[in-house]
Parts: C-alpha cells; sequence; structure tokens
C-alpha cells in the first residue's frame, strides 16, 4: 500500500456499527468498522477491511443495540479493541478522501472520538464525499427519501444489513447506480422530461443553466466519481480532460444536506384542517376520556418491548413511528408539575403563537424517554438522515436533578379561526372534571391557567419528526388536566 501523501489516491469507503446509548453521558461505541479503498478513474474495489470491535464497557450492548445492528456481546468477545486495531483504521483513512453515507453528522464524529478516548491524534482526510448530501442536492426525492435502504430498495439491490462491510459495499453500488441514471439524463433531458422519467425534483443540466441539451458532448473519459466531488483534491487527483463539459455538471457540493424548502416535516407543524369545526372536533376526540386506556404510564412500559418503524406518508417520504408491544406508544403522567408556562415569543407557519408548556420529568418517564430517544434515533441515523438529533429530554446544566420536557398543544384551523385540538379540563379538589371550552384561539387565555407549580394530568402521544435539519421526538398533547389549587 502507498504510504506517501501524494500517492494516496485511493477513495476510503466506510461505515461503522455502534452502541446506542441509552442514559445520558453513555455516549457511541464502536462495535465494527469496515472499509473499502476504490479506484477512483474506474469505481474497483481494490482492498478491503472489516473488523468487529470490543467495546471498554460490553454492558453497552443491550437489547437496542442488538435489535439495531445484530451485534452481540458474545459476537464481540473475543473482538480486539479499538486501540489494537488503531493503527490499521489510521493508515486506511489518513489522507486519503473519505467517503460513505452520511459520513460527516455520523461515522466522522465516531472515528475522532475512538481516537480521542485512546489519546491518539485522529487521521485527517484529503476531503470528503458524503453520498446523503450530495444524493439529496443532484438526484431529487425520486426514491422516496435518500436513506441508504431506501436508495438500495429502489434499485432492486436487496435489503440493508446494518453491517459495516456490507452497508459501504452497497453504498458504492447505489452511487454507480445514481451516476449512470444522471448521465442519461443529462444527455437527453428534454426527453427524458417530457416522458416523465426525471423526478420533479431532480437537477438536470437544462434546468440548473439552461444550456440545451445539444451542448452536452457525453466522452468515455469521464468518469462518475470526478462529477461526484465535494473538494478540490478529488479533481486534483483524478486524472480527466479539462477541455471536455462535465455531463453531470455537478460542480462542488456543499457537505450539508440540503434543506427540505417547501416540504415541512407535518411533526412540526399545527394541524391543518380544511372541511369544518366538527373535523377538528374528531381531532380532539383522540385523547378524550373515552380514549385514556391506550394511555400507559410509565411505570408500565417495557423498555424491551419499546420498537420503532419507519411508516410511509404523502410524496413517498417516511417518518419513524414509536410503538410498545406492537401498539403505538402513548403515555399518560399523573401529576406532573408544571415549570413553564405558554411562551407567546414564538409562532409557527401560520402567524399563530406556537403553544409549549415546559413540567419536570419522573425517573421513570425519563427512563422511557431516553429509551425512546435511543430507538428512534438509531433508525433515524441508519435510514440517512442528516438532522441533529434534539434529546426529548431537557436537562441543564446545574439542573441535572430536574430534567424537564416539553408538551405542545395543538390548534386546529377552520378557515379563518384556530381553535385547540388538545382537550383541556380543569380538575376541582372534590374530582370532578370540567371541560374548558373555548370559542376562539386566545394564547393570552391559555397563559392564565398554565402557571408555574401547577399540577395537571398530561396524556400524551411521542411523534418524531425530521424537518429542517432538526430531528428528535415531540410531545403532543392530546389531553391535558389541570388541578385546581
Amino acid at each position: 500500500m502507498a504510504t506517501r501523501s501524494e500517492d494516496r489516491f485511493e477513495i476510503a469507503f466506510f461505515d461503522v456499527e455502534t452502541t446506542v446509548p441509552t442514559r445520558p453521558g453513555q455516549g457511541f461505541n464502536i462495535l465494527e468498522f469496515g472499509s473499502i479503498l476504490v479506484c477512483p478513474r474506474k469505481l474497483v474495489e481494490l482492498e478491503s477491511y472489516s473488523t468487529l470491535i470490543r467495546p471498554a464497557d460490553l454492558s453497552a450492548i443491550d437489547s437496542l443495540s442488538v435489535r439495531c445492528n445484530g451485534i452481540t456481546r458474545d459476537a464481540v468477545i473475543a473482538a480486539p479493541s479499538f486501540e489494537d486495531i488503531a493503527d490499521r483504521v489510521y493508515d486506511i483513512l489518513h489522507e486519503r478522501i473519505w467517503a460513505g453515507h452520511n459520513i460527516l453528522r455520523f461515522d466522522c464524529y465516531r472515528i475522532r472520538e475512538a481516537f480521542a478516548r485512546i489519546g491518539r491524534p485522529a487521521p485527517e482526510p484529503k476531503g470528503t464525499i458524503d453520498s446523503l448530501a450530495l444524493l439529496t442536492q443532484r438526484f431529487g426525492r425520486r426514491a422516496g427519501n435518500m436513506k441508504m435502504a431506501s436508495l438500495a430498495t429502489y434499485f432492486g439491490l436487496g435489503q440493508q444489513t446494518h453491517r459495516s462491510l456490507d452497508d459501504v459495499r452497497m453504498n458504492l453500488e447505489v452511487l454507480k447506480y445514481c451516476a449512470t441514471v444522471l448521465l442519461l439524463e443529462s444527455s437527453l433531458p428534454d426527453i427524458f422530461t417530457e416522458n416523465s422519467w426525471v423526478s420533479p425534483n431532480a437537477t438536470t443540466r437544462s434546468r440548473s443553466d439552461g444550456k440545451s441539451s445539444s451542448t452536452n458532448q457525453i466522452t468515455g473519459d469521464n468518469h462518475p466519481i470526478t462529477s461526484l466531488r465535494t473538494t478540490k483534491e478529488v479533481s486534483n487527483l483524478v486524472e480527466s480532460s479539462t477541455a471536455r463539459p462535465d455531463p453531470f455538471d455537478m460542480g462542488p457540493l456543499s457537505n450539508e444536506v440540503m434543506k427540505e424548502v417547501n416540504q415541512p416535516d407535518i411533526a412540526m407543524v399545527e394541524i391543518p384542517v380544511q372541511e369544518s369545526v366538527e373535523s377538528s372536533s374528531h381531532l380532539a376526540a383522540l385523547g378524550s376520556s373515552n380514549g385514556t386506556m391506550e394511555f400507559l404510564q410509565p411505570d408500565e412500559i417495557s423498555i424491551p418491548s419499546i420498537c420503532a418503524s419507519l411508516v410511509l406518508l404523502y410524496h413517498g417520504r417516511q417518518r419513524i413511528k414509536l410503538l410498545h408491544k406492537d401498539v403505538s406508544l402513548q403515555l399518560c403522567c399523573r401529576h406532573m408539575k408544571l415549570r413553564f408556562g405558554i411562551n407567546e415569543k414564538f409562532f409557527d407557519h401560520a402567524g399563530q403563537p406556537r403553544l409549549n408548556i415546559v413540567c419536570y420529568a419522573s425517573q421513570n418517564l425519563c427512563k422511557v424517554l431516553d429509551a425512546c430517544d435511543g430507538i428512534a434515533q438509531k433508525l433515524s441515523m441508519d435510514s440517512g438522515s442528516s438532522s441533529e438529533w434534539r434529546p426529548v429530554v431537557i436537562r441543564k446544566e446545574g439542573f441535572n436533578n430536574y430534567p424537564t420536557v416539553r408538551l405542545h398543544i395543538q390548534t386546529a384551523v377552520c378557515g379563518d379561526i384556530a381553535i385547540y385540538a388538545t382537550e383541556i379540563y380543569q380538575k376541582e379538589p372534590s374530582g370532578a372534571e370540567e371541560r374548558l371550552i373555548f370559542t376562539k384561539f386566545d394564547a393570552s387565555a391559555l397563559s392564565t391557567l398554565f402557571k408555574p407549580q401547577t399540577f395537571m394530568d398530561a396524556f400524551f402521544s411521542l411523534d418524531p419528526y425530521d424537518h429542517q435539519e432538526s430531528a428528535g421526538i415531540r410531545l403532543v398533547a392530546k389531553k391535558l388536566i389541570l388541578h385546581s389549587n
């Protein structure tokens, strides 16, 4: 293998599999590292390497981690530690171009963390090619989303195994297929568009720069990887003709994933109801007293029975759904104490105040929500999301013994009128509950009800979201019962 920096022309595709953090401060532990060195001119595999890795703390491999990648404690008990294979990993990655799916937000960080733990400098790349960012920008969303599993299914490449070397090779194959499609589209963009072969979200040469297809000359000297570049080093390392136009016309790409403009995640917007007031009443009935049996208290939750799955939404998009024993997970917390009431400084897309309240979270609730965070975050990353994950439990420095959660009060828009889709009740000292009726949307009126130190019973759903590079779990209040002092 070449050792001189200028001779290390290969592209290092790599992937890591890790444990899933289930408690604050636990962090990730690498369980497997896999890589292939690829010739950038011919896209052929030159060398491969993969190994399981034994973490310092075997207890970090819990049932959540095993469900994500199938790597058990028994599988790694005889495996080398990261310190044992650090030299090999360093030699593979240092001063090469790094490539992979979602590596900028996940794998690169895990590599640097692992080297920091053993007190050694981490390898540095000449450049990075994050196929999630690249394909999101250039291939569009014709495959539904840009997650590796979805892209592999779209091209008929089989199921993603969530094992490092398999995923790396699948990543390369996906890039080859996408590059071929883009090459064909760039050669005859008008014909492809006319016959609806091109996704409305795809960018062809004719759309991006206004040049006609007659100016696009395809040559045998151009190779797909020379067009899939994010740094100047790639073009310097790969021999290609500068006199001939690049059929992809991709240019240098940003290392960040493009924001999903005009496609807000439904978890981050207020519920639109267009038909009638009766429709909003039907939405509110989801959390009515007749349906509270669907809500479980935290101590009724079996952590190993929590799982997450992807459900199909409109336009082929997917969303994470949290389940408990194969049923949608919804929680009921009795006697929650309010820390902060309504803040009218923040507004939604319709110009209405975002109705959020912050409550203290019990130890049992934190345990459940932390587990849900770990499961949903792992699925989000494995499916290709580059968004920054925001923990559902809020822990402030100096207030570790007082964790909080944010509950969102839903509104329903009916024409020009906005009303509440969350049912709100007042509980008298006698135990009687009276539902509060609101004839109009008035955030200031709610402020007088939701005062700090007030106790309430909260019934809420757990709605994972991924919107504008932020992801997490949103707690949506279905029913709130305020206790009278």
